[in-house]
């Protein structure tokens, strides 16, 4: 069964039989002269198989961005995008997006008491009567009801967020004190927790640090955001929010800071891309919106600016594509082969979901955080994901009960999508960003700029140079981030993160490991040996 175009009717897959193809003709023939990129539709022209799509229904649809979506008040009809703008709406819409409008973070007022619970069924049992004691279950008629899920920050608060404070603050000891303050950038900040913990472990544990923290937040989310203000602001005065997409940020930060990215990548938009059988070229993946709300998966050849580099990237950091590592791809004639079978298709029969925000992500810590430092953890696997390579988990919770779906393509609002990451692929492409000059990391298309440096006024006492790094307020040469460029370790010591102080590579560990070395494991162990902060979260990274 030919896989490249599916449809959906709100999560529902109704047909899966159409296959992308291209149209040809001769050099003079309409179709040549049709501008620049316009989609090209070929259908299995097999008699044994029907079809309702017009192709050109789909051609004549208006090609959006989820930055012009944002001002939808209502899910799009008539339109297309690419497949990482169709999950940045679902996901962020701010008038019917999935966490904006239906998404909870799971928390308790107090925290468990881990010293008095047996073990770990013990835990368990505790957690599902706080998560009925929340409200999770909708009343009747009331659709799926509220998407509430956990995270570590809020299940072993507050002894997760103080081990993350241990480990900055080992780092900065050693990095920066006592010649710069202590600048933490938070991305999406949830509930505020994790900041909260951080900030009262300095406090009561390295007052001389807490003086000198400035603790920034850039969060999504408007009611979040108002939210972290009412718990951190008459606490700890040195809390900045900026409530803003991160993939907006526009102002240049030469200070030294860390940037913290705690179970947020997960979330960050995918697109979607196929290989064709006959030479292996690329395909990216547009989402088709009909009048009836209903989508149509369709490829087009690679233009995207930003699909392109992430491509390029990857190539460069030497990681191969997962859905081109079968041997028999590799010759030619038995691809030939296969395409000669009756209803075989044109492209590879699964999507590669490619992470081309984070690669922008990735950039703009680049170009507008030069001397940061990154301490990221998100999901290295995860179960249940739809077919594909690097699929996501797209689910929703009804009545209590997770229901996972097998396509992306849903309504928007209802379901979260998540993705797992390859940090080993995380960690090259970081490194490789880091190290690549700011010209040869922005994009020829302007629809995707990199974000170049402001030239309005920067905070005033951030303009001072460093004395722990060369060159601080000026534009940085092209091997800065190399360790030749970086500043030198300081007589060969390390860091409590293990790396030289100064070097420009990135290190990955699992939570387990990370954990170890930095939490409290005495006030998370139960009466019977076990340790959940341990034992939890397994396919979970840290990348730092």
């Amino acid at each position: 069964m030919n896989l490249a175009t599916a449809r959906t009717n709100h999560g529902r897959l109704i047909a899966a039989n159409i296959a992308k193809r291209y149209k040809s003709g001769p050099a003079t023939s309409p179709a040549a002269a049709q501008p620049k990129h316009k989609d090209r539709f070929n259908y299995n022209r097999s008699s044994l198989l029907s079809f309702d799509d017009d192709p050109q229904q789909h051609a004549s649809y208006k090609r959006v961005t989820a930055r012009e979506l944002a001002a939808y008040r209502t899910p799009p009809r008539k339109v297309k995008m690419l497949a990482r703008d169709f999950i940045h709406d679902s996901l962020y819409n701010p008038n019917y997006g999935y966490f904006p409008k239906n998404a909870t973070i799971f928390s308790s007022d107090a925290p468990f008491d881990f010293t008095q619970l047996h073990d770990l069924a013990h835990f368990q049992d505790q957690v599902a009567r706080r998560y009925v004691e929340y409200g999770i279950v909708p009343a009747p008629g009331e659709g799926p009801g509220r998407q509430v899920w956990h995270t570590p920050t809020e299940l072993f608060k507050p002894w997760y967020g103080q081990a993350i404070a241990q480990s900055l603050v080992s780092e900065y000891m050693v990095r920066y004190f006592p010649y710069e303050d202590f600048i933490i950038y938070e991305m999406g900040a949830g509930n505020g927790t994790l900041a909260q913990n951080i900030l009262d472990y300095l406090r009561d544990h390295y007052p001389e640090v807490y003086e000198r923290t400035r603790y920034r937040i850039i969060e999504i989310s408007k009611p979040l955001a108002e939210a972290q203000r009412q718990r951190l602001l008459p606490h700890h005065p040195c809390v900045e929010i900026f409530n803003k997409n991160v993939f907006e940020w526009d102002t240049y930060v030469p200070a030294p800071c860390f940037f913290l990215a705690l179970e947020v990548i997960d979330n960050f938009p995918h697109d979607v891309i196929r290989y064709d059988l006959n030479d292996l070229k690329p395909y990216q993946g547009i989402i088709s919106i009909d009048d009836q709300g209903d989508f149509t998966e369709l490829y087009e050849p690679v233009h995207d600016p930003l699909i392109r580099q992430f491509l390029q990237f990857r190539s460069e950091v030497g990681h191969e594509s997962p859905a081109l590592t079968s041997p028999w791809l590799k010759y030619p004639s038995l691809r030939s082969l296969y395409r000669s079978a009756p209803f075989a298709p044109n492209v590879t029969s699964k999507p590669e979901f490619i992470p081309t925000r984070i690669l922008t992500f990735l950039k703009i810590l680049r170009q507008n955080f030069p001397l940061h430092r990154l301490l990221l953890s998100d999901f290295s696997s995860l179960p249940d994901t739809m077919p594909g390579y690097n699929a996501p988990v797209v689910q929703t919770r009804f009545r209590d009960t997770m229901v996972p779906v097998e396509t992306f393509m849903v309504q928007p609002g209802y379901f979260d999508i998540f993705f797992p990451t390859s940090f080993e692929l995380l960690r090259d492409m970081y490194e490789l960003v880091m190290s690549k000059p700011l010209s040869a990391l922005r994009l020829p298309d302007k629809s995707n700029p990199i974000i170049s440096t402001p030239s309005g006024p920067i905070e005033a006492d951030n303009l001072r140079p460093s004395p722990a790094a060369p060159n601080v307020g000026g534009r940085l040469g092209a091997n800065f981030f190399t360790p030749k460029g970086r500043r030198p370790s300081r007589a060969g010591q390390t860091s409590n993160m293990g790396l030289t102080v100064g070097e420009a590579k990135a290190s990955i560990c699992t939570h387990q490991e990370f954990m170890q070395q930095y939490a409290n494991l005495d006030a998370t162990r139960l009466r019977n040996g076990d340790n959940p902060l341990l034992d939890y979260y397994r396919n979970v990274k840290f990348l730092y």
